[in-house]
């Protein structure tokens, strides 16, 4: 797939330096055949990793190159196995086209779930077309440097006793246990993600989705993490569930600017990284 034929839901922006960031669940858009699926607009779209775009948009400066679906992920999740294969076996999780939310409420009403034929459908149609973007831009930057980072972004509400216990620390790194970057580049993540103020773990329940796992090739150049970010680090996120009158929380660019200043340190740590190589 040419640039000139890409989805009006995908967006590849490129750059030169040895640094891909991928967006896989910032996306809203529910596709119009779809929408009257769901039980509702907003609960499709409310595991959502919020304003994460804005949070990392100082990333164009870097000169980093970004691949960003606009589709909800209630539609089909690309930071899931293909296959279906379960990520994290023996714990709750969503699958690739989900069919409930993060705290277990159904998504579809009865009898509109997706069957295997719609899931293939979906793979064709939208999973596809972002990893060959990702697969591309990853050739493409290869070409041009011995090392590159590919950093996955994410966020999610700081509680959901359905996914974890207690409160989610500010910065989760995934590494896929090791296996998808050097150590020295996650030890260098570490370092800059501490602060008195915001708590960090490094491969706790977040190691490091599909993407992570599939492209972090470290003997081959290819330097993979994912960062899961509890969202009351950036957003004002409500004490109590929440609901389509308190969530999202608005944008509020004076909140979320200390967490900011950390993550371009992060991403300016991981072009070192890439560049010394």
């Amino acid at each position: 797939m040419s640039d000139a034929t890409l989805p009006d839901w995908l967006t590849v922006r490129r750059g030169a330096a040895p640094l891909l960031l991928c967006m896989p669940h910032t996306g809203t858009h529910l596709p119009a055949e779809l929408a009257g699926s769901f039980r509702s607009a907003w609960l499709a779209r409310r595991d959502t990793d919020w304003r994460v775009e804005q949070l990392y948009d100082f990333a164009a400066e870097l000169d980093a190159t970004l691949v960003r679906t606009g589709l909800s992920r209630s539609v089909i999740d690309p930071n899931r196995d293909p296959s279906g294969a379960s990520l994290y076996p023996g714990q709750a999780t969503t699958a690739l086209c989900p069919t409930t939310t993060f705290d277990g409420e159904p998504l579809y009403r009865s009898g509109a779930e997706p069957d295997s034929a719609e899931i293939a459908r979906r793979i064709d149609a939208y999973y596809r077309p972002y990893h060959e973007a990702i697969e591309r831009e990853l050739a493409r930057l290869r070409a041009a440097h011995p090392r590159v980072v590919l950093y996955d972004c994410h966020s999610i509400r700081s509680r959901i006793p359905r996914l974890f216990d207690g409160l989610l620390p500010h910065f989760n790194l995934g590494t896929f246990s090791g296996a998808s970057c050097a150590g020295a580049l996650a030890a260098r993540i570490e370092r800059l993600c501490e602060h008195p103020h915001y708590s960090r773990i490094t491969d706790g329940r977040f190691k490091g989705g599909y993407t992570t796992r599939h492209y972090g090739q470290p003997a081959r150049g290819v330097h993979a993490v994912q960062m899961e970010l509890a969202c009351r680090g950036y957003l004002r996120e409500p004490e109590g569930a929440v609901d389509e009158h308190n969530w999202p929380a608005p944008w509020d660019p004076a909140f979320a600017q200390p967490l900011r200043t950390i993550l371009a340190g992060v991403l300016a740590g991981c072009l070192e990284f890439a560049r010394a190589g």
